[in-house]
């Protein structure tokens, strides 16, 4: 069912960018529903930040269309960012200004921030907002982006690896936040490189390689593509699995107990080779889905190259 303009607060179509003879982007699609929180993957090179540069209104497209909240983002970029907060993956900000001064700063550009969201984030996110910014870890100079964005009162955050330098407690910490920013209507563009937050936080993503669009939809249907591991442990032999469709690399062997059982299988598939397996008086029986690992690894297979 397509989308009308108002359920999308991003649409992006053919989005053309070169710098040089390198194309970064060469016609890629990507499209942001109202308060979901979308996964943007795919390797360094890929062009993940271009996009995100487009969609800022930080550089010009050569062919394509962007829409940010019904507006240009080239043309409206500064009525774009009253309503827009974003993260970068590297936080360099005023050296001599406090932490708490940064936030208050960044909060101005972004849009109108709520103070008391704003206190209960640094806490959160155990940050000394007295200490100058000079001295942070780079852990907590990207705390202070990520309160200086999560406190603002905005329809969308476009985060680009906004975890980079924070240990696994603060992951933890930043993924219930977004969480709760999405509940209340907050939309969210997410490109990470850490697959289990994408797996995490997002409904729907899009993988993309060498500046396209290799996908692009829920995180099910993604898996409902690629087959599933199944490790069986049976009192006898099965029969005609390897007759049945969507059945791949079978391994049948002897075990002390009867016959072990392995097998990647495809949705198409999967009903009838348990059906199969059950009927061979299964003593153990796991079905493994892919990963998001997996799944990402399975749309670069056969990569061409990267481009930067």
């Amino acid at each position: 069912m397509s989308k009308s303009l108002s359920d999308l607060i991003v649409e992006a179509h053919g989005l053309v960018k070169s710098f040089g003879r390198v194309t970064a982007l060469d016609g890629l699609d990507l499209r942001v529903e109202r308060g979901e929180v979308h996964g943007f993957l795919g390797p360094n090179g890929a062009g993940k930040s271009t996009t995100i540069r487009a969609l800022l209104g930080q550089i010009r497209l050569d062919g394509g269309s962007a829409s940010v909240m019904g507006m240009d983002p080239w043309r409206r970029a500064v009525d774009i960012h009253e309503r827009l907060a974003y993260v970068p993956g590297d936080t360099a900000l005023w050296p001599g200004l406090t932490g708490g001064q940064c936030i208050d700063v960044l909060g101005g550009i972004h849009g109108a921030m709520n103070q008391k969201r704003r206190d209960e984030l640094v806490e959160r996110f155990e940050l000394d907002p007295t200490r100058r910014f000079r001295t942070y870890s780079k852990g907590n100079r990207q705390k202070v982006a990520l309160v200086a964005a999560l406190a603002c009162d905005v329809d969308l955050l476009i985060l680009d690896e906004p975890t980079s330098g924070l240990d696994p407690l603060m992951e933890a910490v930043f993924q219930g936040v977004v969480t709760e920013l999405a509940n209340q209507g907050v939309s969210v563009l997410l490109s990470s490189h850490i697959l289990a937050e994408v797996e995490t936080l997002c409904g729907r993503v899009t993988v993309v390689r060498s500046g396209r669009g290799v996908f692009s939809g829920s995180l099910a249907s993604l898996r409902a593509s690629a087959p599933s591991a199944i490790e069986a442990v049976t009192e006898r032999a099965p029969e005609g699995l390897e007759r049945i469709d969507g059945v791949a690399d079978l391994m049948v062997s002897a075990d002390p107990h009867g016959t072990r059982i392995t097998a990647l299988v495809d949705a198409r598939g999967l009903p009838a080779a348990l059906a199969q397996v059950a009927r061979a008086r299964p003593l153990q029986v796991a079905v493994r889905p892919p990963s998001l690992e997996q799944l990402f690894l399975e749309q670069y297979s056969d990569e061409g190259g990267e481009r930067p």
